[in-house]
Order: structure tokens, then C-alpha cells, then sequence
């Protein structure tokens, strides 16, 4: 899919068209092209399409589409498999941002340790390119507790791509997991529901678990740091025990698979 073009246009224009889109989504990236950013800058073209959730601006600055996890492909990593659709989101970013002057706001903090920007960005006929790539399903929220501007906005153009399986959420690699069959999915970012069967606190630390058997069921644990800084009345146990919740984040393996929480927004309570 990289290397063909997905729109269809006719005679001269759409051979212009797809060479446009083809370069555009090249995904060498050299250290000559991405020079870390001493600042956030407020506007910037779109030059060169990284992956589905990152592209270097024509001043060289790499910008990282802050809220949002595209599907991943290897750049250069070993043994790295590209995920189901990482071709295709790296393709939708290009066709939103290739040639075009897109202005970039900040919800949260601005430049990671790699020197790359963390924007949103708006294109200059008023799209919101994070909100569009979550509408088409070519990518999912993925916040951070630094970072949880527009959350709210974001999580819902999600719920309505999955409910028409738009995109990844018609893919079976990406699909919701139970809280009961996790175990083989360690070390990898995914999004659970299940219904809290206990929560407590122990020296200050949240523990929400999934089971009956804390030492070997899945269950979200969250530290009295974020508990400081983002849960204000306490250890959250009483508004989850019994609910249904949603949860998203990278499962390790810790008496049975286990999310570390560090932000409400990471755990959706559903109806």
C-alpha cells in the first residue's frame, strides 16, 4: 500500500495527485531532515510524513500529533513488524498535511525529549487533523498525563469510528479486549473492558482488579503520585468498584497483566 496511490482521480491531475502523495509518505527519515526544536512555533507546512501520527515541517522541526497512537510501522527498528493499517494512516496524514500550511496549538506540554513538537494541528481550510484521522479510524487516543487536552473531543469521534468499525476498528489485531483473556498480549498498547470487581487502596496506591485472584487477574494499578496530581480526593476506589470501565494502555506483566493509570481519562465508566 505504501507505494500506490489510494484516491482516485482522472487523466494528467491524477497522475500528479498520487506522485505528490507517494513522496510524501517516504518514510526514510535522516538526521539532516528532523532538527529538534529549540521552541514551539505556531504554524508550519507539511513536508515529509514520518508514520501516521508524525511528519517533519518544511523548517525541518519533527511535530508529534500529540493525543492520538497511528498505527506503528518498523522505521528502521529490527525486527519491528508493521501493525495492520500503518500504511494506510501514514497515507491519511499525507492527505492532510502534505504542501499545507497548518497551524499548531499545545494543550499540554510542548517538546518531548527528542526535540519533537506536541501539536495539534488544524489545517488552513479549518480541519482538525487529529479529530479527522480518529473519525476515519486511522488511529486511537493514546493521552498522556501531561497531555490530556481535548481528550473529552477525542475519545468520542472514537467511540463513533468503532461503532461503524471505520478503518482499524473493523481489523481484528485492534480490536476491544475482555479483561479475562490478556495474557497474550504483554508488552503490547491495547484497550480493555471489564467490570471492577474490587478496589482498594494500599499505602496509598489504587489497585482496581478485574478477578478474584489479585495475583494473577488483570488489574489497574495507580501510583499516589498521579493519584496527587490528577485524582484530588484520594485513592479513586469507591467511584469504580462494581462499574464497567474501559481502559487503555501499555499491559505488563505484574501478578497477572497489569495498566498502570495515570490519568482519569485513560479509564472510560461505561453505561
Amino acid at each position: 500500500m505504501a507505494g500506490r496511490c489510494p484516491f482516485r482521480y482522472s487523466a494528467a491531475f491524477g497522475l500528479f495527485a498520487c506522485a505528490l502523495v507517494t513522496a510524501a509518505v517516504t518514510p526514510a527519515v535522516t538526521a539532516a531532515q528532523h532538527r529538534p526544536s529549540p521552541q514551539p512555533v505556531p504554524s508550519g507546512t507539511g513536508q515529509t510524513i514520518v508514520d501516521g501520527d508524525t511528519l517533519i515541517l518544511r523548517s525541518g522541526v519533527q511535530v508529534r500529533l500529540v493525543g492520538i497512537q497511528a498505527p506503528k510501522l518498523p522505521l528502521g527498528r529490527r525486527g519491528f513488524k508493521a501493525w495492520p493499517l500503518a500504511a494506510e494512516a501514514r497515507t491519511a496524514l499525507a492527505h492532510l498535511t502534505s504542501g499545507k500550511t497548518l497551524a499548531l496549538s499545545y494543550t499540554g506540554r510542548k517538546i518531548d525529549r527528542h526535540g519533537r513538537l506536541l501539536a495539534h494541528l488544524t489545517t488552513p481550510d479549518g480541519i482538525w487533523v487529529q479529530g479527522a484521522l480518529l473519525r476515519d479510524g486511522m488511529a486511537r487516543v493514546y493521552t498522556f498525563p501531561d497531555n490530556r487536552g481535548r481528550a473529552a473531543e477525542m475519545l468520542a469521534l472514537e467511540r463513533t469510528a468503532r461503532a461503524a468499525r471505520r478503518g482499524l476498528w473493523a481489523h481484528p489485531y485492534y480490536r476491544i479486549r475482555a479483561a479475562d483473556d490478556l495474557r497474550r498480549d504483554v508488552g503490547t498498547f491495547q484497550i480493555i473492558e471489564g467490570t471492577v470487581s474490587k478496589a482498594a487502596a494500599v499505602r496509598g496506591r489504587a489497585y482496581l482488579n478485574f478477578g478474584r485472584n489479585w495475583r494473577t487477574d488483570f488489574t489497574i494499578s495507580i501510583s499516589p503520585k498521579w493519584i496527587r496530581r490528577h485524582w484530588r480526593d484520594g485513592p479513586p476506589v469507591a467511584g469504580y468498584e462494581g462499574r464497567t470501565v474501559r481502559v487503555r494502555g501499555w499491559l505488563k506483566s505484574y501478578n497477572g497483566p497489569l495498566i498502570e493509570a495515570t490519568h482519569p481519562e485513560q479509564i472510560e465508566i461505561l453505561p
